[in-house]
């Protein structure tokens, strides 16, 4: 075997075990989001997982925040199964940033007409 087809070889078994690294990875996450969504479905009703699948459209970065969140308070048992909708928000309002309001008032000017 030349020089040249040992690099091409090394190079060869290193492009597998890259991409077999990934593919591992890939299937770990995959278990991860499996496992939350398993979990998920006993800590909330589905009326609460339907709201939190709509947050996850709009602000995932939150939803996932609030995933962790309950996931954490079932561990810990400090509260009652399954959270209902009305349990969520409440949970939400917590976490969610608040808005912040803008008011304008229209003030008219005695112009003298």
């Amino acid at each position: 075997m030349s020089a040249e087809d040992e690099e091409l070889e090394r190079i060869r078994q290193q492009k597998m075990a890259e991409m077999q690294a990934r593919v591992a990875e890939e299937q770990a996450r995959r278990q991860r989001e499996l496992e939350k969504a398993a979990a998920l479905r006993v800590i909330l009703t589905p009326e609460a997982r339907q709201r939190l699948n709509n947050l996850k459209l709009i602000k995932p970065e939150i939803a996932e925040k609030v995933e962790s969140y309950l996931i954490q308070i079932s561990q810990s048992g400090n509260v009652r199964l399954p959270i209902d909708d009305n349990g969520l928000k409440l949970i939400l309002d917590k976490i969610m940033p608040k808005k912040k309001e803008t008011k304008i008032e229209w003030r008219s000017r005695n112009t003298g007409w």
